[in-house]
């Protein structure tokens, strides 16, 4: 462990001062680019350098020596398990700053939870905000100073935890540096890791705005506990993750027939809301070939026959 560095962060427990990353060679970053995705778009808006041997994962780019570029560390499982791209989004974004936390200060689960979060509520065609996911989840106080986690609120479960001992992924972050073709890459949100994470009370309805009570509202009363990983697994198959969400309802929806090698459902009854209500009810129309879909939720029109690819 560096003295320089050990002195510099006197701040942080010795777990963090002495947390360095093997992605410590030019050829070993290589390897890693070549079998990993790090952009939703072009790839050469993102330029990964190796780290220095002696680096802590709580460096900043404030104190000598100082870095001739903004820079932020990230955990490789983030892009190998967990699907993360860049840049951040604006969810994304004002969520790590809002929680003043920077993204590799966030445990992996938590990460998890964010992504999925997203999914659904691309799925739901809403658009996410740090207010709608912090009705349903709260950054629980780190200890000593190490990873934050976020957790559910009691009450609001809405997606389970991505893995119960995740284990294996210290050490191994890499250092994405802003050049000037891409200056946005590394603005908006905590680059650096911050001594204080901003612990916040979970959101109530009043606290939202009239879209996101809605929209909350929505998901909370569906009063269903989606599953992680599979949200993760099915995030680009997109047949395949509107048939995964509902089988949650199918208890509640007769269907007629199955394609058998993808086991993916090809003609449902239909799921609807009555007239006055915001969210759509677990009731299904018995004969959907004689009787006429009821008011029929946006998100529904997905399960009918009528729009299935198939």
């Amino acid at each position: 462990m560096n003295d320089h560095y050990n002195a510099l962060y006197s701040w942080a427990p010795l777990a963090l001062r002495r947390e360095t990353s093997t992605m410590t060679t030019l050829t070993r970053v290589r390897a890693f680019r070549r079998h990993q995705t790090l952009c939703k778009s072009n790839e050469s808006d993102v330029t990964v350098i190796a780290c220095e041997n002696d680096e802590p994962i709580c460096r900043d780019g404030n104190l000598f020596p100082i870095s001739p570029r903004k820079f932020t560390f990230i955990y490789v499982t983030l892009f190998e398990k967990l699907g993360l791209r860049l840049p951040f989004n604006t969810f994304e974004k004002e969520l790590l700053t809002v929680l003043n936390v920077s993204p590799c200060q966030l445990h992996p689960n938590s990460w998890a939870f964010i992504r999925a979060f997203q999914i659904l509520c691309t799925h739901f065609g809403i658009t996410p905000s740090s207010n709608m996911f912090l009705y349903f989840f709260e950054l629980r106080s780190p200890h000593k100073q190490l990873l934050a986690s976020l957790s559910g609120v009691s009450g609001r479960a809405l997606l389970t935890l991505y893995n119960s001992s995740y284990k294996g992924f210290k050490g191994i972050f890499i250092k994405i540096v802003a050049l000037d073709q891409s200056p946005s890459l590394l603005e908006g949100f905590p680059l650096y890791w911050c001594q204080s994470p901003n612990l916040q009370s979970p959101r109530q309805l009043d606290d939202l705005d009239p879209s996101e009570k809605k929209d909350c509202l929505m998901l909370e009363q569906l009063d269903v506990v989606f599953d992680t990983r599979k949200l993760l697994e099915l995030e680009f198959r997109v047949v395949d993750l509107k048939f995964h969400i509902g089988t949650y309802f199918i208890p509640f929806l007769h269907y007629n027939r199955f394609v058998t090698d993808s086991l993916l459902l090809t003609d449902f009854n239909y799921f609807y809301r009555e007239p006055d209500g915001d969210v759509p009810r677990r009731y299904v129309e018995t004969s959907p070939s004689t009787q006429k879909i009821k008011d029929l939720h946006p998100w529904c029109k997905s399960f009918s026959s009528s729009s299935s690819p198939y």
